[in-house]
């Protein structure tokens, strides 16, 4: 039999705990074969490698060992074009997304600090993660002097610079450990690593720039301002920051050898410019014109939608030219706990006697709880909760903030507070999508991507809390798809990232519609989440705040005594 050939891309999406990679064919976007490889060393959230010692490590920190993200292209890229069937000949191209903002301490040639002789044992020498939220006081000192000077590009941000990104993160390590700033020849977005070590070539992403990276109009914040924040940050920009910036989309350089022998793909194909995993999943989810709100659900969530003007929107993640889609501005928020949360709840605080429930159900104590939960009516529990358990993304941006369930009595059980939980980030999702609505940036659609898409009560409630219509991304594997879509524009396979979405992408519209009756009730609740939000978020009560300061303290204490 004759082998006809047709064109292939690989995406690879490099997730908070796990890598996966997608085989797509070029023509219709369909998904051939998936292999996934979790990171070895996971997060690192309470102390380093016991290979590197095992330093314990502060609270609100988060790190990653770059060559986790080297094995993923070793294991899952194998691994998907073995599931596909695939010969490695037809893939034309290779396409990454990443978690954001994750960034790298490197040498001039890219080695990771943390490969260094000497700086393993040393915190600030590893990846930090992007919900690595120690940078908050050094985030708040960029806030304050960027308010002090009218800094014109504040306003792109909603009015706040996050810990979570590249300035705050960098200061902390030159304010923490000068010597690891010194030796920090490259301050890398993870998206832009990875290319790195793809091609051999550094190139800037334009999306991480533009929205993790303080790039506005061409230019990042003078050297004085950074000076104004420590002498030493003066020159952070050209010393260790700034590279060409290459448009989305486009190719960054070939597969070199090395990764060619790492992933079993032809030398020399073409690598597209880095991306972040949320806005890469856009145009997979055909959300390509202005209002198409996209929501990726999973550990955490980011909001991602384009628009014809510029606008000011409180809170907001950023605002960049062509971020999302090319002649659009693109707008992103985001929750910090979402996934997150609802782990947290059913590893620590669900009973043993639901874990056994759910274990001689066949089921998982997610799945019972939410069975038990969907019998409820709206506002049955008695309860009403903050999602803040990882801090506040959008619109307060403050990761200071922490969680609240209010109403709990000695009749509450696991399935009312699990259920009060997720409603609460149906919740912090309708904040962001009336902010935009009242800054002249309605959302005329609302399409979910993620693992959580598949919780059929979460998605229920959703529509119901915000009152519309959800459409569903229909991959299981959106940054991964939607970073094929964009390894076939690169390969030149599709003219651009519109008609790569049209011919690729995959969305069912409205799929979860509102009952106005539960959307009636839920009025009701999100007005008292109103009021809770912004007692505890905006200043009113400021307990969140001394509660914090008052745990690093004792922290601290026991650790030095």
């Amino acid at each position: 039999m004759t082998r006809t050939s047709e064109a292939l891309v690989v995406g690879v999406d490099f997730g908070t705990l796990s890598g996966r990679a997608v085989v797509v064919r070029v023509r219709d976007g369909a998904e051939l074969g998936t292999g996934v490889h979790p990171y070895r060393h996971g997060v690192l959230d309470e102390a380093l490698p016991s290979a590197a010692g095992g330093e314990r490590l502060p609270p609100d920190w988060a790190l990653q060992v770059p060559d986790d993200y080297r094995e993923v292209l070793r294991h899952a890229v194998p691994a998907a074009l073995a599931d596909a069937g695939a010969d490695p000949a037809d893939v034309v191209g290779l396409g990454t997304a990443f978690t954001a903002c994750t960034m790298v301490p490197t040498t001039a040639s890219g080695t990771p600090l943390c490969e260094l002789p000497g700086l393993a044992e040393r915190p600030h020498a590893y990846a930090k993660l992007w919900k690595h939220h120690a940078a908050q006081g050094q985030a708040d000192r960029i806030n304050a002097l960027a308010r002090e000077r009218a800094e014109p590009w504040l306003a792109r941000y909603g009015g706040l610079i996050s810990s979570e990104w590249e300035f705050a993160k960098a200061l902390q390590i030159l304010e923490e450990d000068p010597e690891v700033y010194a030796a920090t020849e490259c301050w890398v977005e993870a998206a832009d690593w990875i290319v790195w070590e793809l091609t051999g070539t550094h190139v800037r992403n334009a999306c991480s720039a533009g929205y993790k990276g303080i790039l506005q109009d061409g230019a990042y914040p003078d050297p004085a301002f950074l000076g104004a924040l420590h002498p030493g940050f003066a020159s952070f920009v050209p010393d260790k920051l700034e590279q060409p910036t290459g448009r989305l989309g486009d190719r960054a350089g070939g597969l070199d050898a090395r990764a060619a022998g790492w992933t079993g793909l032809p030398e020399g194909i073409a690598v597209c410019v880095g991306n972040v995993d949320a806005h890469v999943t856009a145009p997979a989810a055909g959300a390509v014109e202005p209002g198409q709100m996209v929501a990726i659900m999973g550990t955490s969530t980011c909001h991602v939608m384009s628009a014809e003007h510029l606008a000011e929107v409180p809170g907001m993640c950023g605002v960049v030219d062509g971020g999302i889609v090319p002649g659009l501005w693109g707008y992103e928020a985001g929750q910090s706990g979402v996934g997150d949360i609802f782990a947290w709840y059913v590893e620590n605080q669900v009973p043993p006697v639901y874990h056994d429930r759910a274990r001689d159900a066949g089921l998982t104590v997610h799945e019972l709880l939410s069975e038990l939960a969907a019998q409820q009516g709206v506002g049955e529990h008695g309860l009403l909760a903050l999602d803040w358990h990882n801090g506040n993304r959008s619109v307060l941006v403050d990761h200071e903030l922490s969680g609240l369930v209010l109403g709990q009595t000695l009749a509450t059980r696991a399935e009312d507070v699990y259920r009060a939980l997720l409603e609460a980030t149906a919740f912090g999702t309708r904040v962001i999508v009336e902010t935009f609505a009242a800054a002249g940036v309605p959302v005329t659609e609302l399409v979910v991507a993620g693992g959580l898409v598949r919780n059929p009560l979460l998605m229920r409630i959703y529509a119901d809390v915000l009152g519309m219509p959800l459409s569903v991304i229909r991959s299981a594997q959106g940054p991964a798809l939607g970073a094929a879509l964009h390894a076939a524009v690169a390969a030149g396979a599709h003219a651009d990232i519109r008609t790569a979405a049209e011919a690729m992408g995959a969305v069912d519209r409205a799929v979860h519609r509102p009952d106005p009756a539960a959307t009636a009730v839920y009025d009701q609740l999100f007005a008292e989440y109103r009021a809770l939000h912004d007692t505890f978020g905006r200043g009113a009560n400021d307990v969140m705040h001394t509660l914090r300061a008052l745990r690093r303290s004792a922290v601290e204490a026991r650790e030095t005594s």
